[in-house]
């Protein structure tokens, strides 16, 4: 059993409820991101008892993460947002080193890969951006005529938590699901309805979109790299927020304890 997954799946955990910074990201700065694609890929083959030792303790990390603090990180967004965003995007900044050098891109680097770098920059600052504009507009309330759209919410959701830089939580803010969702984790009265269309909805886009990108990362890895260096610049951008709403001091302590917390977990890593 890995017990230390216990507390990078709480780390994972703590990203995917944050609109901007995927649980991907997270595994990618604890070096374990092509492991967990393919122990979650393998989970659903006939070799799946192989892989419960690595998942199980990830699994129970990640949702302690997800059902304790959902509401405590949406407060303190609303107390220091700009200083936690800050930390968010020093967090983001922070992997590209490791991703470089993952991508092997002094031997391989083309001007494809640039140009791919470019065009995923941009479609992950469309999608967030959208996403940040739609945050305040009317969370969905879960009825008969719409529980499938749950589901789907969470199907997506899933696919964007496995890939770095794409926020799943983003994605449900851009679907119009995402207050409803976390508002259903209450521990003092938690929503089961929600929690299981959007929870099944969730595993049937990990057991799905695991296989496509391991496929990805075996097939093609420096376009694969370079695809999720766009989709982390682009995110960047995205949660960004600029100066004027904190602390202009403590912000840039954020930034810079947040890239040099992802340069070094990232670079220590196998």
């Amino acid at each position: 059993m890995h017990w230390k997954n216990l507390y990078r799946g709480f780390m994972m955990g703590i990203c995917d409820i944050i609109p901007g910074v995927s649980g991907g990201t997270m595994a990618l700065i604890l070096g374990i991101y092509e492991q967990f694609i393919r122990a979650v890929s393998g989970f659903f083959s006939r070799e799946w008892k192989r892989h419960l030792g690595f998942l199980l303790p990830l699994g129970a990390g990640m949702i302690a993460a997800i059902v304790a603090l959902s509401n405590i990180i949406n407060l303190l967004l609303e107390a220091f947002e700009q200083e936690t965003f800050f930390l968010f995007t020093g967090l983001l900044i922070g992997i590209l080193p490791l991703l470089i050098r993952e991508g092997r891109f002094r031997q391989s680097f083309t001007i494809r890969h640039a140009f791919l770098i470019i065009g995923m920059a941009v479609f992950a600052y469309l999608v967030g951006a959208q996403a940040a504009a739609d945050e305040s507009s009317a969370a969905m309330q879960l009825g008969a005529s719409n529980s499938w759209y749950f589901f789907i919410s969470g199907w997506l959701a899933s696919m964007a938590m496995l890939l770095p830089g794409v926020s799943g939580a983003f994605v449900l803010l851009l679907l119009g699901v995402y207050t409803t969702a976390t508002d259903a984790l209450s521990i003092t009265n938690p929503d089961f309805a929600v929690i299981a269309l959007v929870g099944s909805g969730v595993i049937v886009g990990f057991i799905l979109s695991s296989k496509g990108i391991r496929w990805m990362f075996h097939r093609y890895p420096t376009y694969t790299y370079a695809s999720i260096i766009g989709l982390i610049l682009g995110a960047a951008v995205v949660i960004f927020p600029g100066f004027g709403s904190g602390s202009t001091a403590a912000s840039l302590l954020c930034l810079a304890g947040g890239v040099s917390a992802a340069y070094y977990m990232s670079l220590k890593q196998p």
